[in-house]
C-alpha cells in the first residue's frame, strides 16, 4: 500500500476575536456613580459659566436665564461647574444608595 504523502493537520486557532453584540450591562454591574447637583438660585447671577463648562451639557437656562439641571442622572461628577462658578452657587456631591430600612419612611 502506498503511504499518504499528506500529514493530517489540526485546525489552527484563530487569533482574531470576533465582535459579539452584547446588551449594555446593568448599572449595578458597571459601578457607575451618580451625583446630586444643588443650585443656590439666590446666589446665582446667571453668568452662564456653569453651562459653558459642563462637558455633558446637562445645565440649561430657565426663562430668567438661571441654570437648571435638565438630566441629573447624566452628570459625571467632574465638578467643572462648581469650580468655575464665581458665586459658589452650585455644588456637586456623590449620591449614596439608601442603606437603612428607615430611610424609606419620612
Amino acid at each position: 500500500m502506498p503511504k499518504n504523502p499528506r500529514k493530517p493537520t489540526t485546525p489552527k486557532r484563530q487569533t482574531q476575536k470576533t465582535a459579539v453584540p452584547q446588551s449594555p450591562p446593568a448599572e449595578k454591574e458597571t459601578g457607575k456613580k451618580h451625583y446630586d447637583q444643588i443650585l443656590f438660585h439666590d446666589w446665582c447671577k446667571a453668568c452662564g459659566i456653569c453651562m459653558a463648562f459642563c462637558p455633558v451639557k446637562i445645565i440649561d437656562k430657565d426663562k430668567h436665564g438661571k441654570p437648571v439641571i435638565t438630566d441629573p442622572d447624566k452628570c459625571i461628577g467632574c465638578r467643572f461647574c462648581e469650580l468655575h462658578c464665581p458665586d459658589f452657587a452650585i455644588a456637586i456631591g456623590e449620591r449614596h444608595p439608601r442603606r437603612r430600612k428607615t430611610d424609606d419612611k419620612e
